[in-house]
């Protein structure tokens, strides 16, 4: 049985995981920190990590997509998207009024991850203007402090998931701003998984570093994918660390590292003086509403 790291009981990777593993076995081991999720795996104690890297209104998830390319080398072997369904979550009767509607004035701090806060900001400035917004490092550790202190006129933003993990309510269900809010996440292990579902594509990520003193070498590299009519499905610039103005691209092409035409591409963008390291290649599945643990 496998063993996977995670964020807290309760957060969008656990949701995200079980629809993943669509009722496959294995055993969850749940950390507070991101950090402590990959070094669960790097380390050994785990066989894989979840890793949330990227959402629909938020763009990339700067901290992981950082601690991919700079703290850890360990190989993406899955990927897939999940909704990212946020509620907000605290206890009933301490908000309730006579008639059984929810007095959201009396709200004054509201803890979650700034990920899933900033992803319900129309909801947040509509109805509770004045609540303190307090970050934590997951949805499901705001929610457990929520639990924690009851009285004090606090409240979460969370899963469903976790409101039923630490026995809260559902104040008001699906805040989130915009109905298409999705979440990527990469599953990272040094070895590839077999998982219960059909892939429906096929990723090679990989992470380019343009020579200094090369004029147009982001231009050639380009060039490289375009003429062999290689799909990209993303590329972005982050800064190296290492020198002011120096980055690296990350590069997502819709292939196989097996095939000719990317290991061409590969050779051809390493003879411009770029260097090149793969992160991974790995099948992609997506998200079907009747398949979801919710739906069931």
């Amino acid at each position: 049985m496998n063993r996977i790291a995670l964020l807290p009981s309760g957060s969008v990777s656990h949701e995200a995981l079980l629809y993943l593993l669509n009722g496959e076995p294995a055993e969850l081991v749940h950390h507070k920190l991101i950090s402590d999720v990959f070094m669960s795996t790097v380390e050994g104690r785990t066989d894989y990590s979840v890793i949330p890297i990227e959402n629909t209104i938020e763009g990339s998830v700067s901290l992981h997509m950082d601690w991919l390319v700079n703290e850890v080398e360990i190989p993406m072997q899955a990927e897939w998207v999940y909704p990212s369904k946020q509620n907000l979550i605290g206890s009933r009767a301490e908000f309730e009024r006579a008639d059984g509607s929810i007095d959201f004035q009396q709200i004054t701090k509201i803890y979650s991850h700034p990920v899933a806060t900033a992803q319900c900001r129309q909801f947040l400035s509509r109805n509770v203007p004045g609540a303190e917004l307090e970050p934590v490092g997951s949805t499901s550790e705001g929610v457990h402090i929520v639990k924690q202190n009851p009285g004090k006129g606090w409240a979460a933003i969370g899963t469903s998931l976790g409101a039923e993990t630490h026995g809260l309510d559902i104040l008001s269900p699906s805040i989130t701003d915009h109905d298409n809010n999705y979440t990527r996440f990469v599953l990272v292990g040094s070895h590839s998984i077999s998982i219960p579902r059909t892939s429906v594509y096929v990723k090679t990520s990989v992470l380019v570093t343009l020579p200094e003193d090369v004029p147009g070498a982001l231009h050639q590299v380009l060039s490289a994918f375009a003429w062999r009519r290689l799909n990209l499905s993303r590329i972005e610039s982050r800064p190296t660390k290492k020198k002011l103005g120096n980055y690296y691209f990350y590069i997502d092409v819709m292939e196989s590292a097996e095939s000719v035409l990317l290991t061409a591409a590969i050779g051809e963008i390493e003879a411009l003086g770029c260097q090149v390291r793969v992160l991974g290649s790995y099948p992609g599945f997506a998200y079907n509403k009747q398949q979801s643990p919710a739906a069931t």
